[in-house]
């Protein structure tokens, strides 16, 4: 089960990993800027646009749904 926030609504979760030092982690959707917008790895300090850290295809699409991006 997904946890819920106060909201009522459930938190989404992606899998990320640095397209530079390859360090996995997650993240919560609502925690993350938009795909297109710029994203800093906590590892290594390197910045990309937040898509380029999406491990999946469908880690990408959830995080641009949730954005409201196409």
């Amino acid at each position: 089960m997904l946890p819920v926030s106060p909201s009522g609504m459930q938190e989404a979760w992606i899998q990320l990993q640095c397209p530079d030092c390859s360090t996995d982690w997650e993240a919560k959707i609502s925690e993350l800027p938009p795909s297109s917008e710029r994203f800093q790895c906590d590892h290594c300090d390197v910045s990309h646009p937040t898509a380029e850290f999406a491990k999946t295809a469908r880690d990408l699409e959830v995080l641009r749904d949730m954005n409201g991006e196409s």
